[in-house]
């Protein structure tokens, strides 16, 4: 699916801005926000939380969907991550392992910066063979 066919966008680079302006980052100054969409429409964002045991930081992305569970929702459609790098910035590989837990292969995950520059992909692009719920289940 391509960006203009996806009605939500706007409203969750709008979010994952919002997230990204309130961003703890004191260490890195590299700020990130992220704002997801559940299966049941609501829009949920969130950002990165640093700390000075920088192990013990958590990402934006991670924070979107945990914030989205907190609320009861476990399944989503969509995300986006929002930087004000000129490079895109991507989920880390921690984050693609839990997206990848909530979101099905298809879903679409979006990094977008100041610019308006834009990449998606799917959930399945990001992490190829993930290791999933489904591995558990299946014997």
């Amino acid at each position: 699916m391509s960006v203009e066919k996806n009605n939500d966008w706007p409203q969750l680079i709008a979010s994952a801005q919002q997230g990204y302006h309130n961003a703890y980052a004191p260490y890195s100054k590299f700020q990130v926000g992220a704002a997801a969409m559940t299966e049941q429409g609501t829009i949920v964002s969130g950002c990165n939380v640093e700390n000075a045991s920088y192990g013990l930081t958590v990402c934006a992305e991670r924070n979107c969907i945990a914030q989205a569970v907190i609320q009861g929702q476990q399944t989503f459609s969509s995300m986006v991550v929002y930087t004000e790098q000129e490079k895109l910035t991507p989920p880390c590989g921690a984050c693609r392992q839990v997206i990848a837990e909530f979101f099905a292969p298809e879903a679409q995950v979006m990094a977008v910066n100041h610019l308006d520059n834009r990449k998606v992909w799917t959930v399945a692009e990001l992490l190829p063979d993930a290791f999933t719920p489904k591995n558990l289940l299946e014997q």
